[in-house]
């Protein structure tokens, strides 16, 4: 029997060839399913007058499907072993450029612009930040793991620090579950069809948002084991307790707990107190 160790988190057999070894390091899954390709674009809202940018485009079975959605799509792939079946998968349309680059290097377009993608899961991370840091993205819909996808939209009914900071910004979604066998090699898990989609009229004024997050943070830090307990090393008592009341939450809620929308009236209610100002009870 094969040794096991630890692979992509999960224990596993070590992959018997050079390719499967490559595709493990590079985290690779592949889309296989035409229904599952279809439920992506669809999820993903574009229409004909689009561009889309793809991470990880891989032999461009989902490229294809975007090329005849949308007007133009940039499709990223890394790795050289593939870059070729991508070229000959795509040739047929001419609203398609293919790019043998690092997406997470790639500067994003200066025009409005969407990001489709079965994207590595162990970069999963690092592709989300970078489609939150691209000012002109108007959505992103990521295929990762079940997991982080109902995490990242409370659809284990708890809310996470980066959800609840981009909140005003950005609308965080599950699109549905995609089943593991639709993939080759098979995962161990089932997929999750993340979407990102940034906001026409953010929930605060832009020039509110550094004090929005700052609120955040801090609630996140933890102190006695609820958002009470974190926020009254800043706020006074009676303010706190007449902005829980307000939001009909209680005091030893933990703050995974607290809805985006608690947070953003919470942040009405307490906002002409500034952050930094030392308690006075």
């Amino acid at each position: 029997m094969a040794p096991r160790q630890p692979v992509n988190g999960f224990p596993g057999p070590i992959p018997k060839t050079e390719r499967d070894r490559s595709r493990r390091v590079l985290s690779q899954n592949f889309l296989h399913d035409a229904e599952a390709i279809e439920r992506i674009v669809r999820s993903a809202g574009l229409g004909p007058g689009d561009l889309v940018v793809e991470a990880g485009a891989g032999r461009g079975a989902l490229t294809r499907a975007l090329a005849a959605r949308c007007a133009r799509v940039l499709a990223y792939e890394i790795d050289p072993e593939l870059t070729g079946a991508l070229a000959d998968a795509c040739a047929p349309f001419g609203n398609v450029t293919c790019r043998a680059e690092d997406f997470l290097a790639a500067r994003a377009p200066a025009e409005p612009f969407a990001v489709v993608a079965n994207i590595p899961w162990a970069l999963t991370a690092r592709v989300v930040e970078w489609c939150l840091g691209a000012r002109s993205l108007t959505s992103a819909t990521l295929l990762t793991q079940l997991e982080y996808a109902r995490k990242r939209t409370g659809d284990y009914g708890r809310w996470s620090r980066l959800t609840v900071l981009t909140w005003p910004s950005i609308r965080w979604r599950l699109g549905g579950r995609v089943h593991r066998s639709a993939f080759r090699p098979v995962p161990r898990v089932d997929a999750g069809i993340l979407c990102l989609d940034r906001r026409v009229e953010p929930l605060l004024p832009p020039a509110l948002l550094p004090d929005y997050r700052k609120l955040v943070e801090l609630g996140f830090v933890g102190e006695g084991g609820s958002l009470y307990g974190s926020l009254r090393r800043r706020y006074p008592r009676a303010r706190l307790d007449g902005a829980f009341r307000a939001i009909r939450l209680a005091a030893d809620t933990p703050v995974g707990y607290v809805w985006p929308e608690q947070w953003l009236t919470l942040f009405r209610l307490l906002q002409p107190v500034a952050p930094d100002r030392p308690r006075t009870d």
